[in-house]
Order: C-alpha cells, then structure tokens, then sequence
C-alpha cells in the first residue's frame, strides 16, 4: 500500500479538536480506482486528505463520513463506479468497491490509532484487524503466522468477515558502490517505491553531479549502514568489485534483518568473497543469504538491462519470498 501520512492527519485533527473520520476501501471488484487499504481522511468540517476512487465516489463518502461523526458509529459503504466515472479518473472500465468509514474516538479509538501512528512512525509492519459492525478493531505483528503472506505481499484485504489492513513501512533500498550500473538502478528503485541511499566514500564517484537529485552518503559503508538503519523492508546491493568497499556493507548487511542482499561479481569473483568471509567466521547460512551474481540470469548486457535484472530479482525475493 501507498505508506502516506492519512493515519498521521487522522490523529492530529482529532487532537486538535477537529474531529476525523477515516475511510478505508476494503474491498473492491472489477477495475477500482484505488486499491484495498486506500485511505481518505474527513474532518468534522468536510476536510478531506486522501482518496478512496480518485474521486468518483469521495463526495459520498464524506458525506456518510460526516453523519458519522455525529452519531459516533462505524459503517460500511458500497459503491459502483460507472464506466464514464471510471474513465474520468483514467481508468478503462469501472467496478465496485466498499469502503469502511470509522469516526475516531468512538468506532476507532484514540488510544488504538495514536498506537498504529507510533509504530509507523518506528518503522514497524504492522496490521490493523476489524470486523466492520462488530466493535473496535486490534493491531496485529508479522508475528501472527496467518497474516505473514499478507505483510511480504502488501496486500490488505477481507478474510471472511474481517478486514485487514496491511501498514508496512516504505520500501527502502542502500546501493554500496557509485558506479554505472548504480545510475539506472536507483532511478528504477524509486519507480518502484523504494527510498534508495546511494553510498560510496570516493565522492568523485559519488558526486551530485553523476546522481542528480540522490540521497548520498561518503561515509565507510558499515558506518553508513549503521547511521541509515537496516530492517525486514531494505535492500541492499553492494556493486563496487573492491573488497575494502564491499564487504564491511556485506558483514553489516548480513548482522541485519534485511530481506535481500545481492553483490555484483562473476561466480569465480563470489567465490573469491565466500573465501574472505569464511575467514572472517561468517557461517555457511548467512552466506547463503547472499544472491550472487546479482540479478535475474536474463543475459543482461548493458548497465541498464543490468539493474532490471537486479530489480526483477528485488521484487522476486520481496514478493514470493525467493
């Protein structure tokens, strides 16, 4: 799902006396214009800040949302979005999707959303699961063996009679190495949705100038790695070939809970780097956590068919758990 600050907003206007309500799609057939998990947020004096169908519906739903607010009740919308709608917010046909719309502080309880704001902001998955018309709803961890699928899938949605509503933490991806392959890549990871860091001490590599518009670090790299954060939603791809570079991000990459690692390099140069971190004490499974050479085996050539296959292999691992 798209991590925007709709909780955030949520929380702060009912703080500053404003009221909220939040409405979420949770579910949606044919083709919808946001998907399950979408979120818009009303105010007591019709605000909004967010979508739930890119505008074919929201007049509705802010108007449920402030009869909501009156009564203090949750409810459960249905809306058909016409072909005509449909194509007006860029869509080919239309379809069908249901919206839950919750007033903060009754249906949806202060404590529980200042407590779903403070895990995202710690950069914690986190679920929020509800029964619509059943009472409040609970927060859930990855931790819970049946909502796992969902969390590595970004996949909100209803199980039954339950909603559940994925909140994962931005996608984040460190590329270790400001070298060609470096420059397609980054570009492609944020097309993705990822917030890349670009590291490499040798600022003429890493230079404003060869990565226009980039977040970069010069630091040594397990330095840049400790200082950035690394968790179950990073990437890290280390592209240098110079094991002074390379392998303090890899030791440091491996100490994490990162969901991928890939280092550029032939089979033969891997073997090279398998040898230095046996030497190092290293076990047999972490180095197996390493996906080397990098990328998908698509016969990629050029630096930029090299970072596809490197974001091919990303979302692979990320999505099927490869």
């Amino acid at each position: 799902m798209d991590f925007d600050d709709i909780p955030e907003t949520a929380l702060a206007w009912h703080h500053a006396g404003r009221k909220a309500a939040l409405a979420t799609v949770i579910e949606t057939w044919g083709s919808a214009p946001r998907r399950t998990g979408s979120q818009l947020v009303v105010s007591g004096a019709g605000e909004i800040q967010g979508s739930v169908s890119g505008g074919c519906v929201e007049g509705a739903v802010v108007a449920e949302a402030l009869d909501a607010l009156e009564d203090g009740t949750a409810r459960v919308l249905t809306f058909g979005v016409s072909d005509d709608e449909a194509f007006a917010v860029g869509l080919a046909c239309g379809g069908t999707i249901r919206v839950l719309v919750e007033p903060v502080g009754s249906a949806l309880p202060e404590a529980l959303l200042a407590d779903l704001v403070a895990a995202r902001a710690a950069r914690q998955a986190i679920a929020y699961v509800v029964t619509p018309g059943a009472g409040a709803g609970r927060l859930a961890g990855p931790d819970e063996a049946d909502l796992a699928a969902r969390f590595r899938s970004d996949k909100s949605g209803v199980e039954g009679e339950v909603f559940i509503a994925i909140h994962n933490p931005p996608l984040r991806m460190v590329v270790v190495g400001a070298v060609h392959i470096a420059q397609p890549l980054l570009v492609m990871a944020r097309l993705a949705g990822y917030d890349p860091l670009l590291v490499d001490p040798r600022e003429a590599f890493g230079s404003a100038e060869r990565f226009p518009g980039e977040t970069i670090s010069h630091d040594w790299p397990d330095e840049a790695l400790a200082a950035h954060g690394l968790d179950a939603r990073t990437a890290v791809v280390t592209l240098t070939h110079d094991p002074k570079l390379d392998d303090p991000a890899i030791k440091a990459a491996l100490g994490a809970p990162i969901f991928y690692l890939g280092c550029l390099g032939s089979t033969r140069t891997h073997a090279k780097r398998v040898a230095r971190l046996e030497a190092e004490g290293i076990t047999a499974d972490q180095i197996a956590r390493i996906h080397a050479p990098v990328g998908l085996d698509i016969g990629a050539a050029t630096p930029a068919e090299i970072a596809i296959s490197v974001m091919a292999q990303i979302t692979q691992v990320l999505r099927q758990g490869r």
